[in-house]
């Protein structure tokens, strides 16, 4: 009786361990599966134009007598005016800021000869146009301005190196679930074609990440910039993790 309990309590013992191992087996089998997953990237793009265009344009005045220098500035700003008219412009739209003076006599790091001209007066005009194609023909046109007396200096909040129109599309948030799921399905399709060239399946999201929105001169080359054109690139890429069973 003894014998037979004793066979008994190590075959208990003998099947327990068996199953132990057993469910850590298949423990650790579906832990390994679990790790299996595979890193995709997926892209959107689109072609898309400008629809709101901002012009500084900075106007100068000088002379010896603050009063002239800025009556100067003010018969500038009126040419520039006039300038925009005369090209289509709504210059209901414009906006006069940047208003500054620099006398040359109070700068104490200054040259040590007497200025040809002690005040130096600026005005920014900015226009504001949702026609963006006409204010870049306008700019085209911008030697007019000289021919009429108007001193053109860069603008220093707005555009451009060289003062130009600065070109802006709005429209992003419009575009951005389409190009989302543009950009996922692309992503799935990468996904599945390693699948297959790994005999796998794929299954659910491990994880995501939409990417970031960038907006990009339509072309790309040294010295261009997206703000100075009209025709630019909206571009997303996605990251998926997908797992594979």
């Amino acid at each position: 009786m003894n014998i037979d309990r004793t066979m008994a309590s190590a075959a208990i013992v003998a099947v327990g361990i068996a199953l132990a191992g057993l469910l850590a087996g298949n423990g650790f089998a579906r832990a390994r599966s679990a790790d299996r997953y595979v890193t995709v990237k997926g892209v959107a793009e689109r072609e898309v134009r400008a629809d709101l265009a901002i012009w500084p344009l900075r106007v100068v005045g000088a002379d010896n007598d603050l009063a002239v220098a800025n009556a100067k500035v003010a018969k500038s700003v009126a040419g520039v005016r006039d300038f925009l008219v005369r090209h289509g412009m709504d210059t209901s739209q414009i906006q006069i800021s940047e208003f500054s003076v620099t006398d040359a006599l109070a700068n104490q790091y200054g040259p040590e000869r007497t200025p040809a001209n002690r005040y130096v007066v600026h005005e920014t005009v900015i226009l504001r146009s949702s026609k963006p194609e006409q204010v870049l023909a306008a700019s085209q046109q911008i030697s007019e301005l000289a021919a009429i007396g108007v001193v053109i200096s860069s603008g220093t909040e707005y555009g451009p190196g060289g003062g130009g129109p600065t070109f802006v599309f709005s429209g992003l948030n419009k575009l951005k679930p389409e190009m989302i799921a543009d950009a996922t399905a692309r992503a799935r399709e990468a996904a599945s074609q390693f699948a297959r060239d790994s005999r796998s399946d794929i299954a659910g999201i491990r994880q995501a990440n939409q990417g970031v929105f960038e907006i990009l001169p339509r072309d790309q080359a040294p010295g261009i910039t997206e703000s100075s054109q009209i025709a630019k690139v909206v571009r997303v890429v996605s990251t998926i993790e997908y797992y594979l069973k």
